[in-house]
């Protein structure tokens, strides 16, 4: 026996990861709304992928209109979503040049960074850093 798997088992592997990430993603909200939008409402909330409601924390929403330019308001969707790659362990990747620019502008990310064939590879500890300074607002997406 060599210890490996037959190649059969691959199939049935991979098949029940794509179910576990799912399972994991239906947290993400599904529908995202602009940052104006979600400051006209009373209770500032999305539905997740599971039909549960996201509400997010209006102090955060508040902090980030004051921080951020007018004419990204409009643009911005919340909730930021990062990707974490099952292939990349140490990083998440942002493909939202918008969340970049937003993310620049408040300081958390260098002026230096740039998207890369489209996306941001950021270390997960700075990832998890973000996500603790505007909680409701950032979420990680498995891929």
């Amino acid at each position: 026996m060599s210890g490996r798997y037959p190649a059969s088992d691959d199939s049935i592997l991979m098949r029940w990861m794509r179910l576990e990430i799912g399972k994991i993603n239906d947290g993400i909200v599904s529908k995202r709304k602009s940052l104006a939008q979600l400051l006209t409402e009373e209770k500032p909330a999305s539905w997740t992928k599971s039909g549960k409601e996201h509400v997010f924390d209006k102090d955060v929403l508040q902090s980030l209109s004051e921080k951020l330019p007018f004419d990204l308001h409009e643009k911005l969707k919340l909730p930021i979503i990062f990707f974490s790659d099952t292939q990349v362990p140490d990083s998440c990747y942002l493909n939202d040049p918008l969340a970049l620019e937003a993310f620049q502008i408040v300081g958390e990310l260098s002026m230096m960074r740039r998207m890369q064939q489209g996306k941001l590879w950021v270390a997960r500890s700075i990832v998890y850093t973000i996500m603790k300074k505007y909680p409701t607002v950032v979420q990680i997406a498995m891929r």
